[in-house]
């Protein structure tokens, strides 16, 4: 059977709860991803900021700021101040069945991956996706 760990992206990139916005939305971009696990100097899981939370705590563009004050703006707030703490996490022994129907069944866009407190991986939609790609290329290699 196959286990969260068998799937899971580790190392993950991850901020510090008194990581700023605008670390939040660079890291985003750079890295093309849409969570970012939150971690204590130890590694100690305790959030989450997703690309919708950075949204909602942007100021709209129809105030017509410019990026500079926008940057400046998000460089002065910390992380927890937007972050998820009420977040669900899974384990890497959890089989991926189980992985699969928390995501599809609330909704989630992300699992992150905890061992003994610490943020070990993170599973999302996206590695379950290209999970189901590489499944039905095989099955159509077998015809």
């Amino acid at each position: 059977m196959l286990k969260v760990k068998d799937l899971m992206s580790s190392p993950v990139f991850s901020l510090r709860e008194n990581d700023s916005l605008h670390s939040a939305r660079e890291l985003m971009d750079l890295q093309r991803i849409r969570h970012i696990p939150i971690v204590t100097v130890d590694n100690v899981f305790t959030g989450l900021v997703t690309h919708r939370d950075i949204l909602a705590a942007t100021i709209s563009k129809l105030a017509d700021l410019d990026p500079e004050t926008q940057k400046e703006i998000d460089s002065g707030i910390p992380i927890h101040e937007i972050m998820r703490a009420d977040i669900t996490s899974v384990a890497p022994e959890t089989s991926l069945r189980d992985a699969a129907r928390l995501l599809l069944n609330n909704k989630y866009g992300c699992l992150p991956v905890v061992e003994g407190g610490g943020l070990v991986g993170i599973v999302t939609e996206a590695d379950f996706l290209r999970l189901t790609i590489n499944l039905m290329d095989g099955l159509e290699q077998e015809r």
